[in-house]
């Protein structure tokens, strides 16, 4: 799931409504300051039933966990089942970028992808979700009408046509309906 200006509100519109632990893991990619003393897995998690934390380097992936990716560093899933943290170069001038965190994932899981792009300013995202729709993957994109910056949707519909558009609450249930217990 990848967002931008605006995602913080987005997210906790979406985890704020499911109230049962989830059967996946979810990685969150959204841009941040590189610096700053909040910790989003802190604000988001002041709000949000689900278990949510910022991800570290050489941890398992675990269903029913929220990893968000540390500001300042990429996050990639391995192909034994781990994440990654990486301070290769930004992507879409952005680090974390949500293109890498979905090529990484795509590349592992294939069709048993499912990627999210919800509000942002600028394009990342948008090839790494017509990536994840490329091997049949699932491909939900916020409605850009309802996004508090439709950019990032926007380009996520071209690079991706036939992806879902879900207002947030949409994908609230979406997610509750597919992958709760």
């Amino acid at each position: 799931m990848g967002a931008s200006a605006g995602g913080i509100i987005a997210l906790k519109t979406i985890f704020g409504q499911i109230k049962k632990p989830l059967t996946c893991p979810v990685l969150v990619v959204i841009h941040r300051p590189q610096k700053g003393s909040h910790r989003l897995d802190e604000v988001l998690g002041y709000s949000i039933m689900l278990t949510i934390k910022e991800a570290e380097d050489n941890e398992p992936l675990e269903n029913g966990v929220i990893y968000l990716a540390p500001s300042n560093h990429h996050l990639l899933v391995q192909s034994n089942g781990t994440l990654s943290l990486s301070l290769g170069e930004r992507v879409n001038f952005s680090r974390p970028s949500i293109d890498v965190t979905f090529y990484s994932v795509v590349k592992h899981y294939e069709s048993r992808t499912t990627g999210i792009i919800l509000t942002g300013a600028n394009e990342d995202g948008a090839f790494g979700l017509g990536a994840i729709g490329s091997v049949g993957g699932n491909t939900i994109v916020q409605k850009p009408e309802e996004a508090q910056i439709s950019v990032m949707p926007e380009a996520a519909l071209k690079m991706a046509p036939n992806s879902k558009q879900m207002t947030l609450n949409e994908i609230s249930n979406y997610l509750f309906e597919n992958f709760c217990t």
